[in-house]
């Protein structure tokens, strides 16, 4: 089914208890993806797996019934991303490809450099829901309203490493920090584009639980940082070593 449209929903998946889509997925299904009753479409909620639903529509609105589940619902990585808030394309662009990545949790931080203190949430919710619908994950990742770093830190399980991307000081290559601390929920903390303040670096290597590490000998952009990071993150310990996900035909 890998041409058949996939959606994200927030109702229960199961057999005999249809689902009323809203406006737009109806007007996406039947007006662009020009889908008539009896088609099929790929539905997730991020609890109940993926299921292939049957599209029936009632005058305007449009119905999805379940009728046989594609995949259980496993657990994804379990890796937060903390990053400071770019300017609106660029935080998008995080947010968009941290979803991508398999990042389960996303913490917008706030820094003294931080260039940008707002952050859109019902925009983001969008931005994670399309990327999960397109990547084939049977979840989208929390997305957190923006905090200050001390806050965003004040309950991060000390037995959770925390890499910190620090280029400003003496740090561990990303790859081999990872690969000694091995598998097993972390973070990833990226900051603004003028890094870290003294203040904030002392601070961050104070934590017995946060990891310094370096990306190389290139100073990155933040949203680059970013890709790098949960790349190297997920090639070490992460899903990538899993077989693809391969939907039936």
């Amino acid at each position: 089914m890998g041409h058949v449209p996939r959606l994200y929903v927030k109702d229960d998946l199961a057999i005999g208890q249809s689902i009323t889509v809203d406006d737009a997925q109806g007007k996406y299904l039947t007006r662009v993806m020009r889908l008539a009753d009896g088609a099929s479409v790929r539905v997730f909620n991020g609890r109940d797996g993926e299921w292939v639903a049957t599209l029936r529509t009632q005058g305007k609105t449009v119905l999805l019934e379940p009728r046989s589940q594609l995949r259980a619902q496993t657990p994804g990585p379990d890796l937060t991303l903390l990053f400071a808030p770019l300017k609106k394309a660029r935080t998008d662009f995080v947010v968009e490809k941290s979803t991508e990545l398999g990042v389960r949790e996303i913490r917008p931080v706030l820094t003294e450099y931080t260039q940008t203190q707002k952050v859109r949430l019902d925009r983001f919710q969008s931005l994670v829901i399309e990327a999960a619908e397109q990547t084939e994950r049977l979840d989208i990742p929390m997305v957190s309203d923006a905090a200050p770093l001390t806050t965003a830190l004040a309950d991060w399980p000390g037995d959770r490493p925390l890499y910190y991307c620090d280029e400003g000081s003496e740090a561990r290559p990303i790859a081999e920090a990872i690969a000694a601390a091995g598998e097993g929920a972390a973070g990833v903390l990226i900051g603004p584009e003028g890094g870290f303040s003294p203040r904030e670096r002392g601070f961050l290597r104070a934590l017995d639980f946060v990891i310094p590490v370096t990306l190389g000998p290139r100073i990155l952009r933040a949203e680059t940082a970013v890709v790098s990071a949960l790349s190297v993150w997920q090639s070490q310990v992460g899903d990538w070593r899993d077989a693809p996900y391969v939907p039936e035909t």
